[in-house]
């Protein structure tokens, strides 16, 4: 990626806050009270909820389910930009870790919602259903084997508020909602609107983690390394400009649009390189250039990032019976991620090329497209909402600063590596109205509708540089061009996507649905839903949903629910075919993943996919007082059948000769093969105190308790009972134990907000319960401790348009355990790689920044 254009815009920083400065006076004759509108804004979302219930008008109080509703002003103030990262300050239940040396998923990270995958969530804008990535997350992260929707990709000043339900809503709306729903609902001003300037890095000291001060030659010959106090940095300037702006449209029309243009540079949280560089001399010494070489050589943290995108939400009252609406985004990112060094002497390096050795960068394209249209209305007693929906996602590889060793000292150093797209049509027609009843204390609200959804996932091979074999030996070497042995194929760190991975691969799908309510008493709800649905590819499922809420008191109820739920399996699951380098308990090593309907993964004893199944318990209670306190407590319980997971990284003589000619060492591919449960608890509480004279303040409270169990593994196929692989069965420790202990079992979220005139001030503190980042060798399974993660935003007014913020996240620059410090057996990876990645807070450190924004 060219930094140029970057660096110049960040070096314009201070100018760019002086301009919107004074262009506030400017702007005074379009402005409005923009308190006014933020507080009718509140009153606004208080009580609606879009999801959970298809009954109009459903409030979250009345609610039958748990469901949190998150305001614009809680996205605004933190430092964070990224959608995933407030989540995952905001809500108790949301996992969010920061991986770093993970290939594509650098770029996408994945996220969690009560402990399991990404793809157990299903998200909405607007209601409607968005599209996921094209990427597959396939190395050691959380969600590793899922593919999951790009909250990043949605910009946060985009939003008027976020709606999480966290109960199961298969029944509702269909594949993947078995975590819950995130319904992200876009902001419809016609009028007025904001900019904003955020500039910020992280100022930090690497808790555990030594900095160099000198290499020299030891007494015996070998080196020797001087450390100093803890490393201090200042990384990751991260610039990030806003803007919201609602038109009219018409006398009876809106349209909102919101853009925003990041530019992260990278973090390195990497300790000291001591392994030997260079190749001895010929009398068995160092070669001097041990002393000066960089031993900083590898990029762990956060990658380069420079993304911009757009948002709209459209609306106009045609008729007064017909309303039409639009809503849509284009977004666009450019990241870099470095991969593992190759050493000056590695057999993968050619000196001619890369003397001093080189550190491989993947590069990602991606380019973001959605559009929606529908009409809603009123016609004959019932209400109607018609929609379509089209998102397209595609993500081009590249690396750059690398080789392809058996191309010998004239190889490229850049290549194209391929691109991955996924495509989703998806058309809806919903109708509902309320049905009188004799018997009933209230009408029977009846909703029923149809989808259909068509999705398309397509893999584009790379240029053949970037795969194929030629006929230099390692490190380039000249060698017999017909018997080898050659040097490795294919592009360093991610060799590109072959012909034989290529592929065009759709499916579609039906699916009707019926969702009744009605209240059997004053204080009895009840709702009921059923949903049937048939894929191309796999066959059809019916799923259910009960759920009922009893008022004890005007101030306490409880509720509770029951539902089946299903998960369809992804295309990029069921079709990407892929050989990378993947790191496997601190080597790496040529891994290929393979398609389950492939030749290779049959040959492996792949069965093909089918959809997963779930079945959801909830209970609980919801307690709201006249003081502005209010109190829910849930618990629920998870089952998944037939749960669709990666394979171990399957090795050995028998694997080795299956793989013959594919280019991998190892095989994995993707399989039905286990059953879980996910039990936990969650307690949302707030009180907010009015003074007199001192302002007002607002406490919230979240806790999430979970704990997920693997209750069931199918044993290998039989293919390879017998064939003298290495491992036991189809999943490791490490593969079983991600499950179960890779998220945290509890986290608090705490936060105090006070308002006082023209000062706002917010405090958060994160408690993350204990993690492990697990491995098959127990002595470098490592265990994370529990932390807490503080942050401070202070805003000011300059005036009623113009207000100014600084604030830190992380203000005490806290660190998880440093990896080196906490196994016993160090490796040289767990050394060089400081920090674990399954870390739920990250390992970037403190994050200070500053703010400013006008209103007009």
């Amino acid at each position: 990626m060219n930094r140029k254009p970057l660096f110049k815009l960040q070096q314009s920083v201070p100018q760019i806050l002086l301009a919107m400065s004074a262009s506030a006076a400017l702007l005074g004759s379009l402005s409005v009270n923009a308190a006014e509108q933020d507080t009718k804004a509140e009153e606004n979302i208080e009580q609606i909820s879009v999801i959970g219930s298809r009954r109009l008008g459903r409030t979250v109080e009345d609610s039958a389910v748990p469901i949190d509703i998150i305001g614009a002003d809680a996205l605004k103030n933190s430092g964070f930009t990224e959608t995933n990262a407030l989540l995952s300050n905001l809500l108790p239940s949301f996992n969010f870790p920061q991986a770093s040396l993970t290939d594509g998923s650098d770029h996408v990270r994945p996220a969690q919602l009560r402990g399991l995958a990404p793809d157990h969530t299903l998200v909405l804008v607007n209601g409607k259903r968005r599209h996921s990535n094209a990427l597959l997350n396939l190395n050691g992260s959380t969600g590793r084997g899922s593919s999951s929707v790009d909250l990043n990709a949605i910009p946060a000043n985009a939003i008027d508020r976020i709606e999480v339900l966290r109960d199961g809503a298969a029944a509702q709306y269909g594949s993947d909602a078995i975590a819950g729903v995130i319904n992200i609902v876009l902001k419809s001003a016609s009028s007025g609107g904001s900019v904003a300037a955020i500039y910020g890095a992280n100022v930090t000291e690497m808790d555990g983690v030594p900095q160099l001060e000198s290499v020299s030659e030891g007494s015996d010959g070998n080196l020797a390394f001087t450390e100093g106090g803890d490393r201090s940095l200042t990384d990751g300037q991260t610039l990030t400009l806003q803007g919201n702006m609602g038109f009219e449209l018409g006398d009876n029309g809106f349209l909102n649009i919101s853009t925003e243009y990041r530019d992260r540079h990278s973090t390195n949280r990497s300790d000291y390189d001591n392994r030997e560089n260079y190749a001895r001399l010929d009398d068995g010494s160092l070669d001097p250039r041990e002393l000066t070489v960089n031993r900083y050589n590898h990029n762990f943290g956060n990658g380069d990032v420079e993304d911009f995108s757009v948002f709209y939400n459209a609306g106009y009252q045609l008729t007064n019976e017909v309303d039409l609406y639009s809503f849509g985004s284009y977004s666009k990112r450019e990241g870099e991620g470095g991969g593992f060094y190759r050493r000056a002497s590695d057999s993968r390096n050619i000196e001619e090329v890369y003397p001093d050795g080189f550190l491989p960068v993947i590069t990602s394209d991606i380019d973001d497209f959605s559009l929606a249209l529908g009409a809603k209305g009123f016609v004959s007693e019932w209400n109607y909402d018609v929609s379509a929906v089209y998102g397209q996602d595609a993500f081009e590889f590249g690396v750059i600063n690398s080789l392809n060793t058996s191309y010998g000292p004239t190889s490229q150093t850049s290549f194209d590596a391929g691109t991955l797209t996924y495509d989703q049509l998806t058309l809806n027609v919903d109708f509902s109205r309320e049905v009188d009843v004799s018997f009933l204390e209230s009408s029977v609200s009846v909703a029923v509708g149809a989808e259909y959804r068509r999705e398309g996932y397509q893999i584009y091979a790379g240029e053949e540089a970037s795969y194929a074999q030629g006929k230099f030996g390692p490190g380039g070497a000249v060698t017999d061009p017909v018997d080898g042995p050659f040097g490795a194929a294919g592009a360093q760190v991610f060799p590109g996507f072959t012909p034989e991975s290529e592929g065009d691969n759709s499916r579609h799908n039906v699916s009707l649905y019926i969702d009744l309510e009605t209240y059997l008493t004053d204080d009895w709800n009840l709702a009921v839903a059923a949903r049937y649905e048939d894929y191309s590819d796999f066959g059809d499922t019916l799923n259910g949903k009960v759920a009922t809420r009893y008022s004890l008191t005007e101030d306490l109820a409880l509720r509770a629910s029951v539902s089946t739920g299903f998960r369809a399996p992804s295309l990029q699951q069921q079709y990407f075919t892929s050989v990378a380098t993947v790191f496997v308990d601190g080597e790496p090593t040529e891994t290929g993943t393979f398609a389950p309907s492939s030749d290779v993964a049959k040959a492996l004893g792949s069965p093909g996919l089918d959809a997963e199944e779930a079945t959801n318990y909830g209970v609980g209670f919801t307690w709201s007082t006249d003081f502005n306190f209010s109190l829910s407590v849930d618990y629920y319980q998870i089952l998944i059948d037939d749960r669709i997971v990666l394979s171990n990284n399957l090795s050995g003589d028998a694997i080795a000769d299956l793989l013959q000619g594919t280019g991998a060492n190892q095989g994995r591919f993707f399989l039905n093969a286990i059953d879980s449960k996910t039990r936990g608890v969650d307690v949302v509480a707030s009180y907010n105190v009015a003074t007199d004279g001192y302002g007002d303040l607002a406490f919230n409270l979240g806790y999430n308790y979970g704990k997920n169990e693997v209750t069931n593994i199918i044993d290998p196929p039989a293919e390879l009972q017998g064939a003298g692989f290495d491992q036991d069965n189809l999943f490791s420790g490490t593969e079983l134990r991600r499950f179960e202990v890779s998220t945290p079992r509890n986290k608090y979220n705490l936060s105090a907000t006070w308002t006082n005139d023209d000062i706002r001030t917010t405090l958060r503190t994160t408690r993350y319960g204990e993690t492990q980042d697990p491995s098959d060798i127990p002595e470098r399974n490592e265990v994370l401790k529990p932390k807490w993660i503080t942050d401070l935003d202070v805003a000011y007014s300059l005036s009623e348009n113009l207000s100014l913020s600084l604030g830190a996240n992380n203000i005490f620059d806290v660190y998880p355990d440093a990896t080196r410090e906490n196994v016993d057996d160090v490796t040289t990876f767990s050394r060089l790689f400081a920090y674990s990645s399954f870390s739920p807070y990250g390992f970037n450190g403190r994050y200070v920044y500053g703010k400013i924004e006008m209103k007009f």
